[in-house]
């Protein structure tokens, strides 16, 4: 009998502002709903500064009714917590606070998939960085995904990585895991891959950034060995081209 197949996605979606320079989140989810997976790591997700919101409006995915936001419980500081009478003036206003993710970083699914524990990673850096992780029951599997925004430096791009294994071996038990974001990393092997260890393996996407003309496979999937690797690919599709300044990408595994 034939494990049953999952379908995992990394899209670095820069804030939903397209390579046209026009902040469009519709077009995002309209990717998204190209590629089908079912289960989706963003990067970039959350604006940086003011409200820090979420890029994809809450409402908007909702509306879209393919996939729900994991909720991770955590927040992001504000200017607004500095400022007197700051968040009371946010309330006045009706201003948008509700980020997707931490840091950036944020894990869509598929509805009917169920979630069954998650953790908000800090990570080792000068600037603020972090990691998220979802564990899942994908059609009666468990599998556990970690989405990720590595560091510009290749020292703290080491660092964050070996914190990220660390979180996961001391997770309460072992379940397979799938690891994917954006790594920064433009060499194919070595630098911060290396620190991923000889238990995970790259999944053959390809070249996504940049959008325009993809030269470097800095958004990456990396899976556990007990996992199957079916399929892998770039989603290069004309909306995709223009979506964001990086391409996403997929893979197919047999769980």
């Amino acid at each position: 009998m034939t494990s049953p197949t999952i379908t995992v996605a990394s899209y670095n979606m820069r804030k939903a502002v397209g390579t046209d320079r026009r902040r469009r989140p519709d077009r995002v989810l309209h990717v998204l709903q190209e590629i089908d997976a079912d289960v989706v790591a963003l990067q970039e997700a959350d604006k940086r500064f003011g409200t820090r919101a979420s890029a994809v409006p809450h409402a908007l995915i909702d509306g879209h009714g393919l996939y729900k936001p994991v909720e991770f419980g955590v927040s992001h500081s504000r200017l607004a917590h500095a400022l007197p009478w700051g968040e009371q003036v946010e309330s006045m206003f009706r201003l948008d606070t509700r980020n997707l993710g931490w840091h950036g970083n944020a894990i869509l699914v598929k509805r009917e998939i169920e979630v069954t524990g998650v953790e908000a990673l800090h990570l080792p850096t000068l600037e603020p960085r972090g990691a998220v992780l979802a564990e899942l029951v994908v059609r009666g599997r468990e599998v556990r995904i970690v989405g990720m925004h590595l560091d510009l430096s290749g020292l703290w791009r080491r660092r964050q990585v070996r914190s990220i294994i660390e979180h996961i071996a001391a997770r309460h038990r072992p379940m397979p895991t799938v690891l994917m974001g954006d790594t920064n990393e433009w060499r194919a092997t070595g630098g911060c891959l290396s620190e991923f260890g000889e238990g995970f393996r790259v999944a053959p996407t390809g070249n996504s950034f940049h959008a325009r003309r993809p030269v470097a496979a800095l958004d990456r999937i990396l899976v556990e060995n007990s996992l199957r690797i079916e399929a892998a690919g770039v989603h290069a599709s004309p909306e995709a081209r223009k979506a964001s300044d990086h391409l996403p990408v997929w893979a197919r595994i047999g769980v």
